[in-house]
């Protein structure tokens, strides 16, 4: 432990006190987000699953998951190579106004294409056809996400806004939930909350960003639109391909087995995804346009800073996740009232899948640092040729155990993939 605070004591040190702050402003800015966005769920998910049952419950996990495909194409990887442009050119408000109105035109096709497949599916095929609200009411998520610019925040450094609209979407919807929802025959509501809750919050950042920022919206020309789509492309390709491993495991639970099934190992799903990301993923994205920064001034500097936060990241897990796992039983109980022992035993092997992530975060985000998109997009998309046919050989054999052993496999295949990768590259050159 003793050692542990010396490592974090160095690598504060290492940064420009204005850079410390602001860091830390947005790391506590998200943090904040993500407690609360987290300590909701925590409320709403136990009572969702006794209020609707494991049936319904895991219908409206399935649709989540299913048009979760349609937020990664509206995305498009924005969210990192949108967010590395607006940083690096943030203090010229007509390149950002360029690239703010390039990236949304382009979101916008993107989310009408969208729909347009969402239609198609749902009428061609019975499984989506015979339930065809839950998915359509589930859309306005995509859209939703779509509208909200959360790049543009990370961009400009400003991840106070991000906060403050999440946490009024997040108690709409908790708000929405305990008063609306009172039975099996309310799940209809569940997919139109989230979606109006994501409208809401999508429509407000906009005004955020024309009102307080004063950026121009313009309809930009076939040559920029075609310079964001190639800039994203890599990013694009690697995020479909990290969720045909992560978002598809529901995904193909639901249509491989029953909703029962999916209910149960969607709720050990959301229990490691907490664990993962909190507070990682605020601390990540708190880092991301700071690290871009510093490495185009010292590359050096930026690579030693990485290395010491993914030593104190790999730390942490190894203190807290083995906490977890052996409360999980305890954990399960609070949130769904009852000795589940489907969700305990995914849950155990889900967060041993947690560790392989978290101890290799921040070396796989500097591979973005540094402009090694195509090898970052590289290493995704092979474990996804490995991993989707492993998924669906394990889902078929064994179930929500196959879903669980097939996610910790892949993650402990690209923690290794890219340790040795990293250690391979001269990021100095």
């Amino acid at each position: 432990m003793q050692y542990l605070f010396k490592l974090i004591r160095k690598t504060y040190k290492m940064s420009h006190p204005r850079e410390r702050k602001v860091v830390m402003n947005n790391v506590v800015s998200l943090s904040a987000l993500q407690a609360i966005t987290y300590v909701l769920p925590l409320v709403i998910i136990p009572y969702l699953f006794r209020v609707l049952g494991p049936d319904k419950f895991g219908l409206i996990a399935f649709a989540q998951a299913f048009v979760q495909y349609f937020v990664i194409l509206t995305d498009y990887g924005f969210s990192i190579t949108a967010t590395k442009e607006i940083s690096l050119c943030r203090n010229e408000h007509a390149k950002i106004s360029r690239a703010f109105s390039s990236v949304m035109i382009v979101k916008i096709v993107l989310a009408t294409l969208s729909f347009i497949v969402l239609g198609i599916i749902v009428y061609f095929i019975p499984k989506f056809r015979n339930d065809w609200m839950v998915y359509v009411l589930s859309f306005g998520t995509v859209l939703g996400s779509t509208l909200f610019p959360v790049w543009f925040f990370q961009g400009t450094e400003k991840m106070n806004y991000i906060t403050n609209l999440n946490i009024v979407g997040g108690v709409l919807l908790a708000l929405f939930i305990f008063f609306f929802i009172k039975g099996p025959q309310d799940y209809l509501l569940v997919p139109l909350a989230n979606s109006l809750v994501f409208l809401i919050t999508g429509f407000m950042g906009q005004y955020i960003v024309f009102r307080r920022f004063r950026v121009a919206f313009k309809w930009e020309g076939y040559k920029n639109l075609r310079q964001q789509l190639k800039a994203g492309w890599d990013i694009f390709i690697s995020i479909a391909a990290i969720n045909a491993y992560t978002t598809t495991r529901v995904f193909i639970l639901g249509l491989l087995t029953n909703n029962n099934i999916t209910g149960f190992y969607s709720i050990a799903e959301k229990i490691a995804n907490a664990c993962q990301t909190f507070p990682l993923s605020s601390f990540s994205q708190a880092i991301f346009p700071r690290l871009n920064k510093i490495f185009q001034k010292n590359k050096a500097k930026a690579l030693k800073m990485m290395q010491r936060i993914q030593q104190i990241t790999t730390i942490i897990a190894l203190i807290c996740l083995p906490v977890v796992f052996v409360l999980a039983h305890l954990i399960v109980k609070a949130v769904c009232g009852g000795n589940y022992y489907e969700t305990v035993l995914s849950l155990r092997l889900l967060i041993i899948s947690v560790f392989f992530i978290s101890a290799n975060a921040f070396r796989v985000q500097f591979l973005l640092v540094c402009g090694k998109t195509h090898i970052y997009s590289r290493i995704h998309v092979i474990m996804a040729m490995v991993g989707l046919p492993l998924i669906f050989l394990l889902i078929d054999s064994f179930s929500y155990v196959g879903a669980a052993v097939a996610t910790l496999v892949i993650e402990a295949g690209i923690f290794t993939i890219t340790y040795f990768t990293v250690r391979r590259l001269n990021f100095l050159r």
